[in-house]
C-alpha cells in the first residue's frame, strides 16, 4: 500500500450507515420540531420534494463516480468537467459545509450532555472533539465501526418510533392531546395550516436535515469495492432516508397535533413522552447525543479527506497529503478539528443567532456542491457520450431531471432570500465564494507545481 494512498477499509455497511448517520441527525432530531411550527403537516410535502430532488442528485453522483477509476470525490469530478476553478471552489466550500455542522453538532453534545451533568458547556464539547478526533486518527475501519453504531441507535430509534405510532394509531390510544388519528394530519387548520408561506419557509430547515446525503461520494475512495458498493448505497440510502424521515414526520403528526410541537423542543422528546414511555425525555436525550457525535464524525471524516484531496490535486497546503502509518490523513484530522473548535467557542459567544446563521450557510453552501455534481453531469453527458453508453448505472430522466432539481435549488434560494430570519446570512454566504475566488487568482494558498 502506497503511502499517498487511502485504505481502502470500508465495507457495504459501513458506507451505507455513513451516509445515513451523516444526514439523519440535528435536522431530523431538532430542527423538524422549527420546520412543524412554520409549515404545520406541509413539511411532509417538503421533505419529499427536496428527498426526491437529492435521490436523482445521488443518481447523477453515482453515474460519475463510476465512469472514471481514479475518482476519489466530487472535486475530482468537478476538475475534470468544470475545470480546476471550480474544482478549488467546490472542495473548499464542502469543506466549509462540514465545517459549519461539525460546529454546531459538537455545541449540542455540550448542551445534550448538561441534561444530566451541571458542568460547563464547553468542557464536554471539547472532550467529545476529541475523542472523535483520536478514534479518526487511528484506523479507517474503526470510523467505520464507530459510525456504524453511532447511526444503527438513530435508525432502531425512528423505527421505533414508527412501529410503535402505527400500533397506536390501529387501536385509537388516547393521549393527553387526544385520540392519535390520521385526522391529526389535517383537523389543525389543514394541511397547509399556514399557506403558501410557511409551507416555503420550511424548506431551510428541510435542506439541512438532508446534508451529509453526498458522503457516499467522500467515502468511495475507501471502500472495499466500489463498483458493487456505491451503486447498492446510492439507490438504497435516499429511499431509506425518506423513509425515515417521511415515515417519522407522519407518525409524530399522527400522535401530536402540529399545534402541539415547537422549536424549542425535540418533537421525539414530546413524542415518547406523551405516549407514556418511561424515562422517555432521558432515552430520547441520550439518541440526540449519539446523532450529534455521530453528525460531528461524519464532520471529521469528510473534511479531513476533502483536505487530503485538494492537496494531492495541489489546491491545499502538501502537508494535508500526508498520511499517517494507519493511512489516514492526520494533519488534516487535527487541522478541521482545531477549527471546529475554535468554532464552538464562537458559537457559544452567540448562542441564540448561531445555530440559525450556521444552518443557513451550511444549507446554502451544500445546494452549491449539489448544484456542481448535477452539472458536472450534464456536461459529462454531453462531452463524453462514450463514457454513458457503457455505463451500467446510468442516472434516470437526465439530462432533463438535472435541470428540474437545479431550478428546485434556485427556488429555495430565492425563499431564504425573502424571510427575514434567513436573509443576513444568504448575504453573508456569498463573501467566501469571493474569498475563495481571490484566492485562487493570487495562488497564495496554491504549493508550487515543482513540489511532490
Amino acid at each position: 500500500m502506497s503511502q499517498h494512498e487511502l485504505k481502502r477499509d470500508l465495507a457495504n455497511r459501513h458506507v451505507q450507515l455513513i451516509a445515513i448517520g451523516g444526514t439523519i441527525g440535528t435536522g431530523l432530531f431538532l430542527g423538524s420540531g422549527k420546520a412543524i411550527q412554520l409549515a404545520g403537516p406541509s413539511v411532509i410535502f417538503a421533505f419529499l420534494i427536496v428527498g426526491i430532488g437529492l435521490f436523482f442528485m445521488m443518481r447523477a453522483l453515482g453515474e460519475l463516480l463510476l465512469s472514471k477509476e481514479g475518482y476519489q470525490s466530487f472535486t475530482d469530478i468537478a476538475e475534470d468537467y468544470l475545470g480546476p476553478r471550480a474544482a478549488f471552489i467546490t472542495g473548499w466550500t464542502y469543506w466549509f459545509c462540514w465545517i459549519m455542522t461539525a460546529m454546531a453538532d459538537v455545541i449540542a453534545v455540550g448542551v445534550y450532555v448538561q441534561y444530566w451533568f451541571d458542568i460547563p458547556q464547553w468542557v464536554p464539547a471539547l472532550i467529545s472533539l476529541l475523542l472523535l478526533l483520536g478514534l479518526n486518527l487511528l484506523t479507517v475501519k474503526l470510523f467505520g465501526e464507530l459510525e456504524f453504531w453511532f447511526a444503527l441507535i438513530k435508525v432502531v430509534t425512528i423505527l421505533a418510533l414508527i412501529v410503535i405510532g402505527v400500533v397506536l394509531l390501529v387501536i385509537g390510544y388516547q393521549t393527553d392531546a387526544g385520540a392519535v388519528s390520521t385526522n391529526n394530519l389535517w383537523a389543525h387548520g389543514g394541511l397547509f395550516p399556514n399557506g403558501l408561506t410557511g409551507f416555503l419557509l420550511s424548506f431551510q430547515m428541510v435542506v439541512f436535515a438532508f446534508v451529509g446525503v453526498e458522503l457516499v461520494g467522500v467515502a468511495a475512495a475507501e471502500t472495499s469495492n466500489p463498483r458493487k458498493n456505491i451503486p447498492s448505497a446510492i439507490i438504497k440510502i435516499p429511499l431509506r432516508i425518506l423513509f425515515f424521515y417521511v415515515g417519522a414526520l407522519i407518525v409524530l403528526l399522527c400522535i401530536n397535533p402540529w399545534t402541539q410541537l415547537n422549536a424549542a423542543e425535540s418533537p421525539f422528546v414530546k413524542t415518547f413522552s406523551l405516549i407514556g414511555i418511561p424515562l422517555a425525555a432521558g432515552i430520547i436525550n441520550f439518541v440526540v447525543l449519539t446523532s450529534a457525535a455521530s453528525a460531528c464524525n461524519s464532520g471529521l471524516f469528510s473534511t479531513s479527506r476533502i483536505l487530503f484531496t485538494l492537496s494531492k490535486s495541489e489546491q491545499a497546503p502538501q502537508s494535508f497529503k500526508k498520511l499517517t502509518k494507519n493511512h489516514v490523513p492526520g494533519n488534516a484530522l487535527w487541522v478541521s478539528a482545531v477549527v471546529v473548535s475554535a468554532g464552538a467557542l464562537l458559537s457559544k459567544l452567540v448562542p441564540e443567532q448561531a445555530f440559525g446563521i450556521v444552518t443557513t450557510i451550511s444549507a446554502i453552501c451544500f445546494i452549491w456542491v449539489w448544484s456542481v455534481i448535477l452539472i458536472s453531469h450534464i456536461k459529462y453527458r454531453r462531452t463524453r457520450s462514450d463514457l454513458h453508453k457503457k455505463s451500467a448505472f446510468k442516472a434516470p430522466f437526465a439530462p432533463f431531471i438535472n435541470y428540474v432539481v437545479l431550478v428546485l435549488f434556485g427556488l429555495i434560494l430565492i425563499v431564504l432570500l425573502v424571510a427575514d430570519a434567513t436573509r443576513p446570512a444568504l448575504l453573508l454566504t456569498p463573501l467566501w465564494f469571493v474569498l475563495l475566488y481571490f484566492m485562487y487568482r493570487s495562488k497564495k494558498t496554491l504549493p508550487n507545481k515543482n513540489v511532490h
